[in-house]
């Protein structure tokens, strides 16, 4: 028969499914490398089961590990959810949430927006994560992440944030001296700035093409950001999120009747792990800010 375990020891098999290493997760709950192995090695010998192997890329859940985490994940909810109702609902929340976001929400939307959800919610650390790759939540590198294509997968929670507009741009200075445009076949004479084609990470940031047939990038990079500081510079014209243009004043759209896209923003995660209740603050938190900025998504907004 196996022996009791220490259901305290149930956090560090949360954590390091969740972290993906024991340094990180170790981190995650303040404590040593040491005593994480030491109450994970606990609770395999306390139900005489192998929870978690390591491979290269870090350490993962064993078909066991699996199935002991959707209690594990069952409890923690139950155990915050008592805390809150003794303490009379208003117990605070603790914990991490990562968040895994295309750059452009990232850094021109949610991070001005963080510090809100911080003063509302001093306990829980956030990490976001702007990374040209989207971090897989099937692995657990990310709690929550916004994209612009949802995995089909009944595994997670999708919820679409909102549609927003992108169009060309170009600085006041260029279009002044560049050969003029009256109509969107006139573009094919104007370099552009886009991705790097071999780097194009994910199906909807493909924009040129869209646009009109045969259009290539003069000047490429990994980042939108960077894609739009070389427009701010001259040096050509750039298809932009509309919220991430305005906040540039230089920047005129071209076209803007004729020329066009939408896309739209997904908020994805893992639908074990949604019903935690910090990682429920930061989706009502981010959905509610979202609503909010609706018409800048738009490019309504000046």
């Amino acid at each position: 028969m196996p022996r009791r375990f220490d259901w305290n020891d149930l956090r560090y098999l949360l954590a390091v499914s969740r972290a993906g290493t024991v340094s990180e997760a170790a981190r995650r709950l303040g404590a040593d490398h040491a005593t994480v192995i030491r109450r994970i090695d606990a609770l395999e010998q306390a139900l005489d089961a192998k929870l978690v192997e390591r491979n290269p890329r870090g350490y993962h859940l064993t078909q066991r590990g699996e199935a002991l985490l959707a209690s594990a994940r069952r409890i923690e909810e139950e155990a915050e959810q008592a805390q809150r109702a003794l303490a009379g609902g208003e117990a605070p929340l603790s914990g991490l949430v990562r968040i895994s976001s295309l750059e452009g929400f990232g850094n021109f939307f949610l991070a001005g927006r963080l510090p809100r959800f911080a003063a509302r919610n001093p306990d829980v650390a956030v990490e976001l994560l702007t990374i040209q790759q989207i971090l897989a939540l099937s692995r657990r590198e990310a709690d929550l992440a916004i994209t612009l294509a949802p995995p089909e997968s009944e595994r997670f929670l999708r919820e679409k944030l909102t549609d927003y507009v992108l169009m060309v741009y170009g600085t006041e200075e260029y279009l002044g001296r560049a050969p003029p445009l009256r109509r969107p076949e006139e573009l094919g004479a104007h370099p552009f700035i886009s991705y790097i084609d071999d780097l194009v990470f994910m199906r909807g940031l493909d924009y040129l093409d869209e646009i009109r047939r045969g259009l290539r990038a003069r000047l490429q990079s990994s980042s939108l950001h960077a894609q739009m500081e070389a427009a701010c510079a001259g040096h050509g014209l750039c298809v932009l999120p509309a919220f991430m243009a305005r906040t540039r004043p230089e920047l005129r759209a071209v076209l803007p009747r004729e020329v066009r896209l939408v896309r739209s923003y997904w908020m994805v995660s893992d639908a074990d792990l949604a019903g935690t209740q910090r990682l429920r603050a930061m989706r009502n938190f981010i959905r509610e800010e979202v609503a909010e900025a609706r018409a800048m998504f738009q490019g309504e907004a000046a």
